[in-house]
């Protein structure tokens, strides 16, 4: 049952956003009470959690897929990056109330966004750690490296900044390409 709550509150957020949807909503379309819908989420804010975790594991399963690939760590990284960084901005121009989801959660601190941050981390970490053993990076410490591209890359992950940049017509792909450039060769080969 949790799941299939889930499931109609995360079609009515997309549908209408989560600040329109109502617990009141999501019972009425299962045929159930808010009370019932209780008995499963202790609050309103669970089911905005729960959904977020859903919404950001989008990004995480797509950068996992990446960094299991049979490629040089340079191009992963390079592969990953761009394709956060897409993700990220079609959520805000296809999936505008999803992206509302995930900034009201960044805002808020949430425990969901501070989980998503490590996963990408740790990531990040294991393709820098496999291109220092491979001999393809020098990279003196692979999660010092992890949390500085990390860095390096918050303007191109952030919703809050990627909407900025959209609203005021920046091209974020041409900046992406050159913070990728300047990453990549920060990173060193040890050839």
């Amino acid at each position: 049952m949790r799941a299939r709550i889930l499931e109609v509150a995360e079609e009515h957020f997309r549908r209408i956003g989560y600040h329109k949807t109502s617990i009141a909503d999501i019972a009425s379309e299962l045929g159930m009470s808010r009370a019932n819908v209780y008995r499963f989420f202790s609050s309103r804010e669970a089911i905005n959690e729960s959904i977020c975790r859903l919404v950001v594991n989008e990004v995480a399963d797509i950068a996992v897929a990446i960094a299991r690939t049979n490629v040089p760590a340079l191009e992963k990284l390079d592969r990953l990056l761009t394709a956060v960084h897409r993700h990220n901005k079609t959520k805000l121009i296809k999936e505008r109330s999803m992206h509302d989801l995930i900034v009201a959660a960044m805002r808020g601190n949430r425990a969901v966004i501070k989980a998503h941050v490590e996963r990408m981390l740790r990531i990040l970490e294991a393709i820098i750690r496999e291109g220092t053993e491979a001999g393809e990076l020098k990279v003196e410490d692979p999660a010092e490296a992890a949390r500085a591209v990390n860095t390096a890359f918050t303007p191109f992950f952030h919703p809050i900044l990627i909407e900025h940049c959209v609203q005021h017509g920046e091209d974020t792909e041409a900046g992406l390409r050159t913070q990728i450039r300047f990453v990549l060769k920060a990173l060193g080969t040890s050839n």
